[in-house]
């Protein structure tokens, strides 16, 4: 199993694991370390289709590359499993932010739905308090080996159930402590974010920033429903957004590019679009247009000025880290390091801070890439 251990690196020799990166979308039950799984349900007695930890992890690696989005969450019942308790809520996020460290991550939201976390008598306050509980326990434990890096809670309500509001307010009441902004996940076809429109309308009242799975499992009257029923200031995923490209041929020479009004509207107010290049392969999020790497629109959108972004998605299905994704996209595409500098500064610009400390970011991601 590929950890953040391991080094990847661009063309030149370059570290990409050394070089600082920003991580906008990363689910915290998507990015458990197999032998903590093992020891969790051990504790509470649950089966597991292995006890070994690099079998377990290729059990979940196999398991995820179905091409559908709903059997690739299925994975997640054994994850959720085991973070039903404030020990094991605490600990697995003390880890996640351990890994990230050690990817040479400097900021990452992290996100998850605490209304999953419910089923031994926690409440959801208590949930939300005890992974920010393990989230600065890891922040303090990475400096202590000499690497900083920030966290923020990323609240997510799931779209199949009707607490969204509910959700949303306790995002708001959290705010303050460790939460910087909320998003809906889940099965996406079906479930469209106007079911959600009171939480949305809240939120904004509340001026909490959003972000909403789109453009995963269904097309464009899903990102629709993100950007007018959301008001989202990013996509999750976001991949079929390339749906409302039209690339046309006006002669063996020219080619023309053609946006429709949704991909003109995200485009141009620099909406980020937060895509997981092996997520997406997995998912079936790239299908139509092909099911290689070579294949998804990540370089389209990017060549024409769309505000990309890299993210894992969940390191431990995908088995995959930041850096790794990075690297993927280097040789598919062939990206430099310049390139890859322009992806961290995306991601800067939309992280759900308040502006300086976006700058912030921005400052420490050149110095970064400058010293490589």
């Amino acid at each position: 199993m590929n950890t953040s251990s391991e080094e990847f690196l661009l063309p030149g020799g370059t570290s990409i694991n050394a070089l600082p990166k920003i991580s906008l979308h990363d689910h915290l039950d998507g990015g458990l370390r197999p032998q903590t799984i093992i020891e969790l349900a051990e504790a509470i007695g649950l089966d597991l289709p292995s006890t070994e930890a690099a079998a377990l992890g290729d059990w979940f690696a196999d398991q995820s590359n179905s091409g559908s989005l709903v059997d690739y969450l299925k994975t997640f019942d054994v994850t959720t499993a085991v973070m039903q308790t404030r020990e094991g809520l605490t600990r697995v996020a003390h880890e996640f932010v351990q890994d990230l460290a050690a990817d040479g991550v400097i900021y990452g939201e992290i996100r998850w739905a605490p209304e999953q976390h419910l089923t031994r008598g926690l409440t959801l306050d208590q949930v939300v308090e005890a992974v920010q509980e393990g989230l600065e326990s890891g922040v303090d434990e990475a400096a202590e080996y000499g690497s900083t890096i920030r966290v923020g809670q990323l609240i997510t309500a799931m779209r199949h159930a009707n607490r969204g509001l509910e959700i949303a307010e306790l995002a708001v009441r959290h705010r303050g402590n460790g939460v910087v902004g909320f998003d809906i996940a889940g099965a996406e076809l079906g479930f469209p974010a106007r079911n959600h429109l009171a939480a949305f309308d809240y939120l904004a009242k509340e001026f909490m920033p959003v972000t909403v799975h789109a453009g995963e499992a269904d097309g464009l009257e899903s990102i629709r429903g993100a950007l007018f029923d959301g008001r989202a200031l990013r996509l999750g995923h976001g991949v079929r957004l390339a749906q409302d490209i039209v690339i046309g041929r006006e002669d063996d020479d020219n080619t023309y590019v053609t946006l429709g009004p949704v991909a003109q509207w995200v485009r141009d107010r620099e909406i980020a679009l937060e895509l997981s290049p092996s997520s997406n392969l997995q998912t079936g999020a790239i299908a139509a247009w092909g099911d290689d790497l070579l294949d998804h629109p990540f370089d389209l959108l990017y060549q024409l000025g769309f505000r990309v972004t890299v993210n894992t998605d969940n390191r431990l299905m995908s088995d995959t880290s930041l850096s790794q994704e990075l690297a993927l996209l280097s040789d598919a595409f062939g990206y430099d390091i310049d390139d890859l500098e322009v992806f961290q500064l995306n991601a800067a610009q939309s992280a759900f801070l308040p502006l300086e400390e976006r700058e912030e970011l921005a400052d420490a991601i050149v110095a970064g890439f400058e010293e490589a």
